[in-house]
């Protein structure tokens, strides 16, 4: 399935970008950009004070070279996010004071370039992104596993674009309806037990948490497919049917093992938990 959202990693950093087919180009959130550039604590704030100093000292409203495109957020929700295209977002990182910016500019142009590759031939995207997990310290067989369930995610959406649902809210929606029903928690509740904000829950899952998410979305896409499940409504009781079956696994596997399938662990760098823990 084709995506035009995604997340591109610099310096191990992510930056949510969305590709305009149309267009063809790349748009950029600004305030993961001024979050990467600036180490600041919140991005949003400095962005909306930079915008106020350059319109003072420059004469230029930066919002102007900007779209407002919706992107998920580390609630899991789609907001209106600014956005900049690769010559917007050169003028913006003008305006910042950052010895990063040199080797961002060239990781722009980079990004671009493998666009390209990638509409060629798909299959690099692939091998890209299993290059940036191993560079993260991810094993082989988490990595197949985070593939795997990736597949088995695209193959649940798809079915429930198909049937009715809205991508937006919905979709986020009917994904912590699983999610709660299989692990006990909701899916920011599950981030906070991992310590992430911004981060996505599945880069950071062990791989018992991949295998039995992929067990609940490939039950609930079975059972909505049997059900023939129309709508929002239906793929919800489609969605606690399917993350039951994988409680009901994890439970047992618990109790065979002595140890929780669902934990705090993450792959964060040790001063990024010990910052998190400090807040």
């Amino acid at each position: 399935m084709k995506q035009n959202t995604a997340i591109k990693l610099f310096e191990d950093k992510k930056i949510r970008t969305h590709f305009d087919e149309q267009a063809e180009e790349w748009y950029f959130s600004v305030v993961d950009v001024v979050e990467v550039l600036t180490d600041s604590a919140n991005s949003r704030d400095y962005w909306f004070k930079m915008k106020q100093r350059v319109t003072l000292e420059e004469g230029i409203e930066l919002s102007t070279i900007c779209r407002q495109l919706k992107l998920i957020s580390s609630d899991g929700k789609k907001y209106n996010t600014d956005c900049a295209n690769v010559q917007s977002l050169l003028r913006i990182i003008q305006s910042i004071p950052s010895p990063k910016a040199e080797p961002f500019k060239q990781w722009l142009a980079k990004v671009g370039y493998e666009r390209i590759q990638e509409t060629i031939d798909p299959e690099q995207g692939i091998d890209r992104a299993r290059g940036n997990w191993l560079k993260l310290g991810r094993s082989e067989k988490w990595i197949q596993q985070r593939m795997s369930g990736q597949e088995t995610r695209n193959k649940l959406t798809d079915y429930w674009k198909e049937s009715g649902v809205q991508e937006q809210n919905e979709f986020a929606a009917l994904t912590n309806i699983i999610h709660q029903e299989w692990t006990g928690l909701t899916v920011k509740q599950h981030k906070t037990l991992k310590n992430l904000k911004t981060q996505n829950l599945r880069d950071h899952m062990s791989e018992a948490e991949l295998i039995f998410t992929a067990l609940a979305e490939l039950s609930t896409r079975q059972i909505a497919e049997s059900e023939q499940a129309k709508g929002f409504t239906k793929n919800a009781t489609a969605s606690k049917k399917g993350g039951k079956i994988a409680k009901n696994a994890r439970k047992e596997l618990e109790a065979k093992t002595g140890k929780s399938v669902v934990t705090g662990e993450n792959f964060l760098p040790p001063s990024k938990n010990q910052k998190t823990l400090k807040e």
